[in-house]
């Protein structure tokens, strides 16, 4: 045992003034809403029915585009071109949610922080 140490103590460790966290901190802010502007600006797009109906969605998660093709539009059959839509829609946004999760997912990797 080192002079000055106790049985079943550990040797203290220098620590980071709370000046320097801060500063990391505010870092690591001003990284995350960078790449969250980042990401808001990015598009995914989606196509069901073989490409009969075509969405695309923002980082926002809002819709900014519909294509449907002629020949899927049927008035004896709204409710397979309603299908078409939410098919297409739920995987563009489940895509920029990957997208967002995979970006974001790079600042809490290192934190050791449960469920993130």
């Amino acid at each position: 045992m080192g002079k000055g140490m106790k049985a079943g103590k550990k040797p203290k460790q220098p620590k980071m003034g709370n000046a320097q966290q801060m500063a990391q901190m505010q870092a690591m802010q001003r990284e995350m809403d960078k790449v969250q502007a980042e990401i808001e600006e990015m598009e995914a797009t989606a196509t069901s029915g073989g490409g009969a109906v075509t969405v695309t969605v923002t980082g926002k998660k809002e819709l900014k585009d519909i294509q449907i093709q002629p020949e899927v539009v049927d008035p004896d059959d709204v409710e397979m071109l309603q299908d078409l839509i939410i098919a297409a829609t739920n995987e563009a946004l489940r895509q920029m949610e990957e997208i967002s999760q995979a970006e974001m997912g790079k600042f809490t990797a290192g934190l050791g922080i449960p469920g993130l």
